[in-house]
């Protein structure tokens, strides 16, 4: 004699299939679009951690005084404008390299071995120096015209208003967590 299994039985796995598929697409959806937070934020706390934390406190540094210069640049009418790709590349060329300038500068004088900072202050400083990455590709860079943002995202770093308290992040948070 043959056993069968009831069909509501396989109805309901065929549900669970479907809703757990739509749940891992949903998941799936909203953290990719804040990929082009998290992972420029794992990049700094990898490097923190490999280079050390006055190195991590410099290159925060530098990126505040790099946007300082980058700001009041004199020659950005010379800079290309067209294509779209080619204005981005020089511009963030441009802020990089002033970067890496303050970043040598500032490695000389911040580095000490009294700093510490926690690892869960290193996480919320990665965070907030992401941040101010992520607010400047909205606000200062023509990252628009070659990617759009996930409109998740739009909410937190879209308003002009907003642009000021991501600047001031990383400094808020260097006050409190670096020791």
């Amino acid at each position: 004699m043959r056993h069968t299994v009831a069909m509501p039985a396989v109805g309901s796995l065929g549900t669970i299939t479907t809703v757990a598929t739509s749940s891992a697409i949903t998941v799936w959806a909203a953290i990719s679009g804040f990929l082009v937070l998290i992972i420029p934020a794992l990049l700094l706390f990898i490097f923190a951690r490999y280079v050390g934390r006055g190195q991590f406190v410099a290159l925060l540094l530098a990126l505040y005084a790099s946007y300082a210069l980058y700001a009041t640049f004199p020659y950005t009418s010379v800079l290309p404008t067209a294509p779209a790709i080619t204005a981005l590349a020089t511009r963030l060329g441009l802020y990089a390299g002033l970067a890496l300038l303050f970043y040598i500068i500032m490695r000389r004088v911040v580095v000490s071995d009294f700093l510490y900072i926690g690892t869960v202050g290193l996480l919320i400083l990665s965070l907030l120096g992401s941040c101010f990455l992520l607010a400047l590709a909205y606000h200062v860079f023509p990252v628009s015209e070659l990617y759009h943002f996930n409109p998740a995202l739009d909410p937190f770093f879209g308003p002009k208003q907003f642009f000021f308290w991501w600047f001031a992040g990383p400094a808020v948070g260097l006050f409190f967590f670096a020791k």
